[in-house]
């Protein structure tokens, strides 16, 4: 059975109607992989979320929070779990004193290894296109990203 998923005011242009497309299969589609993310490494997704954007180098808390859409206390909250984890480690900014930075530790890279080893599998109605169908929307995503 088909879901429909409805989100805000009804789309306006093509580009918002294939928005909402993309955003329909990923969200609906994701659910089983998130819980092996989970399972794998003892930790709530969005913890390991954050170790992800940690991964490009290290982020004051401010800015971990505006990149997760998430508020301050909530990073703190969730810096600060990860820190007894010992995934990362908080130090004084360099140029900001009033500002903390958070960077990975090597155990929370390892973390990230451990993830990046679990199996992603496409949802089916991905894996059931043509390849000439599949090539094709390769391409136009890579427009995209």
């Amino acid at each position: 059975m088909t879901r429909t998923v409805r989100y805000g005011a009804a789309p306006r242009s093509d580009a918002e109607r294939a928005w909402r497309k993309l955003v329909e299969l990923v969200m609906e589609t994701r659910g089983d992989w998130r819980r092996k993310v989970a399972e794998a490494t003892g930790l709530p997704f969005s913890r390991v979320r954050a170790l992800w954007r940690l991964e490009r180098g290290p982020r004051t808390l401010r800015e971990l929070a505006d990149d997760m859409g998430v508020d301050a206390p909530a990073t703190t909250v969730l810096i600060d779990a990860l820190e007894k984890r010992g995934l990362v480690k908080r130090r004084p900014h360099p140029t900001d004193r009033r500002a903390k930075e958070v960077s990975l530790t090597p155990a929370g890279r390892r973390m990230l290894a451990v993830v990046d080893g679990l199996a992603d599998e496409p949802p089916a109605a991905l894996r059931q296109l043509a390849p000439a169908e599949l090539k094709q929307l390769y391409a136009t995503l890579g427009k995209l990203v």
